[in-house]
């Protein structure tokens, strides 16, 4: 890989969720809430919602990879999401919320499957299988702007929003590990 600045889609659930864990550490250059893998051009959040149109939310993350590497930033991805539940993310259910990792190299794939083969092979998750997909990468289509940086404007909803993950996260990760 190149040093200069690379991006990572990753989907886990609500975009709004995706965001915040990625969006202040060190190398991020942005993070933006989208759709991707679809059949239509520029959707909307309720076509999205709708399931017909075969998007997936995810979050693009622009990097440095001199500052934060590809393979630090997979292993946050499967620490904020539940790679175990292929039907959604905690409370939000259907296609559009599944789990994917997109990649738009080779050297993202490889980084992706290894990092998959270790984590089933780690017992985290027990005899769950490990379900998230790794897929090319394809469009990203840009939320609508409302949709940007939803987290830091309605901490309150957030909360709310968050409750079913956090649960996940303490009871399967060491959340006291850092990225660095």
């Amino acid at each position: 890989m190149t040093d200069e600045i690379q991006t990572a889609i990753f989907a886990g659930g609500c975009f709004w969720c995706m965001v915040e864990p990625f969006d202040s550490l060190p190398g991020i250059i942005k993070v933006r809430s989208g759709y991707t893998g679809g059949h239509v051009d520029n959707p909307t959040y309720e076509q999205v919602s709708s399931h017909t149109t075969g998007h997936t939310e995810a979050v693009k993350i622009w990097f440095d990879p001199a500052k934060m590497s590809y393979e630090k930033l997979v292993e946050l991805y499967w620490q904020v999401t539940d790679p175990t539940d292929a039907g959604g993310q905690f409370q939000d259910r259907g296609d559009n919320y599944r789990p994917v990792i997109f990649v738009n190299s080779p050297e993202q794939r490889q980084i992706a499957e290894a990092s998959k083969k270790q984590l089933a092979a780690s017992g985290t998750f027990d005899d769950d299988p490990i379900v998230t997909t790794i897929e090319d990468a394809q469009t990203f289509w840009d939320a609508e702007d409302y949709h940007q940086g939803f987290y830091k404007y309605h901490q309150a909803r957030m909360a709310l929003q968050d409750m079913q993950r956090d649960h996940f996260i303490k009871q399967h990760w060491d959340t006291s590990k850092s990225t660095d």
